[in-house]
């Protein structure tokens, strides 16, 4: 479970586990207050305008979810690793035999040296959404495994591979080979009330099938740990083990998918957030069709307009944009679909299709659920004068093309990793050899078959894999450029832009 102290820190998987216990009975169920009234002012209307109070009962949602909600055991098996440090005393106590006592390779004072890292393990939850094996899951779950094992709530075990992840989100969908699974049913995230009851569902502190209670607190809440967030806010207690765990209704419906708990002790103190279903929907429809997430882009930087006016409150500056609600607009992006449409600095969006649009949240959890080449209506602000502007939404490379995640098969080489001799002869820790060219995007860059590619992107590439994930990476993002640095065996130093645009 991701945690939020006074300050953001990302989830980590391998944190000791500890044991707690958190139940809900129908004992302490809560009712809703009934007003106070007399006789003398009560109306036979009011008696009718007054809902009655009803204990809420739990049991039908957590027996119908439970065994939609699985474990997920993340698996790192150990290996050799190129890490960089810091050699302070490199100035003053230079090698004269060049690395003969053992010092990494390296410029100045910082080097690189292999480490065996130990073999490691982590635990979260897990959704079932289809009967044939699909799962969702948080991306910080699976991140980093070499090997995924589910247990479902009947205690059968599975392996499971990952068809999708998507950090930006913060999801991940892995599959297992099974038959007539108890998958969930979704409901509309779009549809839940602040105030309405929730149950949670996961394997917290190790404890599995653990079901806790609360209400939606609040919805379309930011926190700045992911790049595209609209969580669901609840006070149902979220714990570590709790992460791609389920959010239900009392219906036992889907709603969310467990990600983050806000503490500043590392364990349950409040909050607990969820990413909503509408997300996830679209998220795992892309990952399925494309490989990757089609994320559209608006084209526009901005805060609240409450933090705006109260940031200029500060400054000593008066201003009045005709609402407190809504998002302004501090800067448009150039070619973006904001652009076309006309947005300026100072305009205040207001609403999108429709719906209201009162904070950050809410247009993210809008934009979403849309891909690149939609349309959308926005409604916003200008001079406290109201228009109405539909745009054609872009995806991160600026057009309204599919994006689909590339891997190292499309630059028409074949790799290997350097074996020690070759590493003592070129004098190097690491590298990845091209041992034949095909033809494709490496050929157009004019690398050549023995080249040892040392660095891509800044980053340094020991193995195929680390050049796998980071194609896959770059491929999707708004500047799809591979700048590979390295060396022959002759030793002459190249540098190669590889573009992955068709």
């Amino acid at each position: 479970m991701k945690k939020l102290f006074n300050y953001l820190v990302p989830g980590t998987s391998f944190a000791a586990i500890v044991f707690a216990i958190a139940a809900f009975t129908s004992t302490n169920a809560a009712t809703h207050p009934m007003p106070v009234t007399t006789p003398e002012t009560l109306s036979m209307t009011d008696v009718q305008a007054v809902p009655v109070a009803q204990p809420v009962d739990l049991t039908y949602a957590a027996e119908k979810a439970l065994p939609s909600v699985v474990y997920i055991k993340n698996t790192q098996n150990s290996k050799v690793q190129t890490v960089e440090y810091s050699d302070p005393f490199e100035d003053f106590f230079s090698d004269p035999f060049g690395g003969f006592f053992g010092r990494g390779q390296g410029n100045g004072g910082t080097r690189r040296r292999q480490v065996q890292t130990p073999k490691r393990t982590a635990a979260g939850s897990g959704v079932i959404i289809r009967s044939d094996g699909y799962i969702v899951t948080n991306n910080h779950v699976v991140e980093g495994a070499d090997e995924l094992t589910v247990t479902l709530s009947d205690n059968k075990e599975y392996s499971a591979r990952v068809i999708g992840t998507d950090k930006t989100t913060d999801l991940a969908l892995i599959k297992i080979d099974g038959r007539n699974l108890p998958a969930i049913e979704i409901a509309n995230s779009d549809q839940v009330k602040v105030g309405e009851w929730v149950l949670a569902i996961g394997n917290p502190l190790g404890l599995n099938n653990t079901v806790t209670a609360g209400i939606i607190s609040a919805k379309a809440r930011t926190l700045g740990a992911n790049g595209v967030e609209s969580f669901i806010q609840t006070d149902a207690a979220i714990n570590a083990g709790n992460s791609g765990g389920a959010l239900v209704n009392t219906n036992g419906q889907l709603v969310g998918i467990n990600a983050m708990l806000y503490s500043q002790t590392g364990s349950y103190s409040g909050y607990g957030f969820a990413i909503p279903t509408a997300m996830m929907n679209k998220v795992v429809d892309d990952i399925r069709e494309y490989g990757t997430v089609q994320r559209a882009i608006l084209g526009i930087m901005g805060t609240d307009v409450k933090n705006y006016v109260d940031k200029e409150k500060e400054e000593g500056r008066e201003v009045d944009m005709g609402t407190m609600e809504g998002i302004y607009v501090d800067k448009v992006v150039e070619e973006s679909a904001a652009q076309d449409a006309g947005l300026q600095k100072g305009d205040v969006i207001i609403e999108m299709d429709g719906q209201k649009v009162t904070k950050f949240g809410d247009l993210t959890g809008l934009i979403a659920q849309k891909r690149p080449g939609e349309k959308v209506t926005i409604v916003y602000l200008r001079d406290k004068k109201k228009y109405t502007k539909t745009l054609t939404l872009r995806n991160e490379q600026g057009n309204t093309q599919v994006v689909k995640n590339a891997d190292i098969d499309v630059l028409g080489a074949d790799f290997r990793e350097l074996t020690q001799q070759q590493k003592e002869q070129l004098d190097i820790q690491y590298g990845l050899e091209v041992i034949k060219v095909k033809g494709g995007k490496l050929k157009d860059a004019g690398i050549e078959r023995g080249f040892v590619i040392r660095q891509v992107n800044d980053q340094p590439i020991s193995t195929v894999e680390d050049f796998d994930n980071i194609v896959k990476e770059v491929s999707v993002s708004n500047d799809p450029t591979l700048i590979i640095k390295g060396i022959y065996p002759s030793g002459k130093k190249k540098t190669y832009v590889v573009e992955l645009n068709d």
